[in-house]
């Protein structure tokens, strides 16, 4: 089993207030006699399988505003991407959702299986067919509001031009920003890349996306199939990202580049495309090391500069 990279600190199911654990028990309808809590992700919140005494097993996710303002964002954004797209064997079943305007909490299904090991061939070749089919089944899905218009859906999800450019501006800061973790070959030619990097967020954005498949947001079940969990960063985006996304694991390795002609919608964006999107991320990352602020998330800042030196460390190989 691959080790999550992204690995924060987490309440236990405990620590939930009662309100909250009340209304997961009248959902379940049997009072529950043990939980697990799960290691994984930056949530403050907690990620617990339950069990309940009539035998019945969800997944919990619940975590309050004072905990982190904006996670509840993120949890709301979950709960209506998967109201809007239903079920799919590929992703894990919405039970039911709770918000009281503070705390955020959701039942799911709980997916029998654990995070794939994505240093197997076998095992990745799974993950890289799975996200294909994820992209055909979320382009199916994704609402013709969206397909015809992009930009924003009435359920917040904001489009990845708005990331883009975000990248973009952290490009366009480094000179502001001397402590960022930022290579000098980058920092040459900040205009150049930056200008790249806007073209990204000209390509066409007309689909969900997942956009955060990683390890820590993967199952894999007993039976091998790949399930996508943890839908807080989905938006509407370009068909190319999650492909992208899902062979991140390995990008720090010659295996990454050579995948690339294995995914038809990277093919087509090219490899220019590839290297410039590894730079933009890489770099926001970098900056965000240093200049965020995040409330009990302390594992995120060490988080952002490992994955901004893998991603930057890639792009320069590929250059």
């Amino acid at each position: 089993m691959s080790t999550p990279r992204a690995v924060g600190v987490r309440i236990s199911y405990a620590d939930v207030p009662t309100a909250v654990t009340g209304w997961v028990e009248a959902r379940l309808g049997s009072p529950v006699v043990s939980y697990a809590d799960q290691v994984g992700g930056m949530s403050p919140g907690c990620a617990t399988r339950v069990v309940c005494a009539d035998g019945t097993r969800a997944f919990v996710k619940a975590v309050g505003a004072d905990l982190n303002a904006h996670t509840p964002t993120l949890f709301r954004r979950e709960i209506a991407v998967l109201d809007l797209i239903g079920e799919h064997p590929l992703w894990a079943r919405l039970e039911a959702s709770y918000d009281d305007g503070d705390w955020v909490a959701l039942v799911l299904e709980d997916v029998e299986g654990r995070h794939p090991d994505l240093s197997d061939d076998v095992v990745m070749g799974r993950l890289l067919e799975a996200t294909d089919d994820l992209s055909v089944v979320l382009g199916e899905r994704t609402p013709r509001e969206i397909a015809t218009g992009g930009g924003t859906y009435d359920t917040g999800l904001t489009g990845q031009h708005s990331i883009f450019r975000q990248f973009a501006d952290s490009v366009e800061t480094l000179t502001e920003i001397p402590d960022a973790p930022v290579p000098a070959w980058v920092r040459a030619d900040t205009a150049g890349w930056a200008k790249k990097i806007r073209t990204l967020a000209e390509h066409p954005m007309t689909t969900l996306v997942h956009y955060d498949i990683r390890v820590d947001n993967l199952l894999q079940r007993p039976t091998g199939e790949i399930v996508f969990v943890d839908w807080g960063g989905a938006g509407i985006g370009p068909d190319w990202i999650d492909p992208l996304l899902a062979r991140l694991e390995r990008v720090d390795q010659g295996w990454f580049d050579a995948s690339l002609a294995s995914s038809e919608a990277l093919v087509r964006i090219g490899d220019e495309a590839v290297t410039t999107w590894l730079v933009g991320i890489g770099t926001h990352l970098a900056v965000r090391s240093v200049t965020a602020v995040d409330v009990n998330l302390p594992t995120l800042q060490e988080f952002r500069r490992t994955e901004s030196a893998r991603f930057l460390g890639a792009a320069a190989r590929r250059l």
